[in-house]
Order: structure tokens, then C-alpha cells, then sequence
């Protein structure tokens, strides 16, 4: 009997990325899909585009069947509402305060990360100028996300 037979293959959550550069979520894509674990990924290229879909306005307004995000990997620096204050709003919300949210960002300014940790953020990463570097902290990002940890079953409203 093999490990996989033993165990039932579990449904990994939604992964919500919130990323303007195509660059950098291109990045994010291309190691995500050489995990061995599948995982569903969804992208917001800005703050009004996340708040949209998790709020189910706007063009989301009939995607009722779209699954609330497991993890939200959120960049700070989006054009309009930044990530910053996208980030207060999900800790604000009952509703949607216990959806775990990496910060993967190019900022390493202590008054982002003191902002977030007082927000609630549950991870804080600086995106690493070395690609090998990005390369072990997407890994370690899935591994410990979709392997490690359990994340919470999000209620639909």
C-alpha cells in the first residue's frame, strides 16, 4: 500500500494573490505549479480588485460559486487602494479576518512591517532581489502553507 492510497488527496483552499506586477506573480505562478501540490490560484492586480472579489461586488457580483480564499499573498505597493489598506480591511471584517495573509513585498521599511503586524498580518516577506532566493521562499511559502500548517475552512457569508 503506497502513502497516497493510504491518505485521501486533500483539496487545497483558494490561493488569493493580490499582485499588480505580471513580472512577480508570473514568478509566484511558475513555482506554485511546480509543487507537488495542486493549488487553485486566483489574481487581483489592485486593492479595489481584492476588495471586489472577497466582498463579492462588482464584477464579482454573480461568482457566488468562486470559494473565499485559504491564504491571501498580498503586495503592499498596488496602484489605488494599496495593499496596506486592503489589509486593515480584511482584519476589520468578521466575516473575513480569519483568512490567513502573507505580505510579499519589496518593502523592508520598518514602519510597513510594524503597520501590517499591528493590522494583523499573519506573514510578512520581503521579495528577494535573487531569483534563486525567490525561488526558496515560494517553496518554503507553499510548504509551509498548504503542508504544514492547516488552514481554516472559510464560511461563505
Amino acid at each position: 500500500m503506497t502513502l497516497t492510497s493510504a491518505f485521501p488527496m486533500q483539496q487545497t483552499p483558494l490561493l488569493l494573490v493580490v499582485e499588480d506586477s505580471n513580472e512577480d506573480f508570473e514568478a509566484l505562478q511558475r513555482f506554485l505549479g511546480r509543487s507537488a501540490i495542486a493549488i487553485a490560484i486566483h489574481r487581483c492586480v489592485n486593492g479595489e480588485q481584492a476588495l471586489a472579489f472577497l466582498y463579492r461586488t462588482d464584477s464579482y457580483v454573480k461568482r457566488e460559486s468562486l470559494p473565499r480564499p485559504g491564504l491571501i499573498v498580498l503586495d503592499l505597493n498596488l496602484p489605488g487602494t494599496d495593499g496596506r489598506e486592503v489589509l486593515r480591511r480584511i482584519k476589520q471584517d468578521d466575516k473575513l479576518k480569519m483568512i490567513p495573509v502573507v505580505v510579499f513585498t519589496t518593502s523592508n521599511n520598518p514602519k510597513d512591517i510594524e503597520v501590517c503586524y499591528r493590522y494583523g498580518v499573519n506573514s510578512y516577506i520581503v521579495k528577494p532581489i535573487n531569483f534563486a532566493q525567490l525561488k526558496r521562499n515560494i517553496q518554503m511559502l507553499v510548504e509551509y502553507w498548504f503542508e504544514v500548517t492547516r488552514l481554516p475552512d472559510c464560511p461563505e457569508d
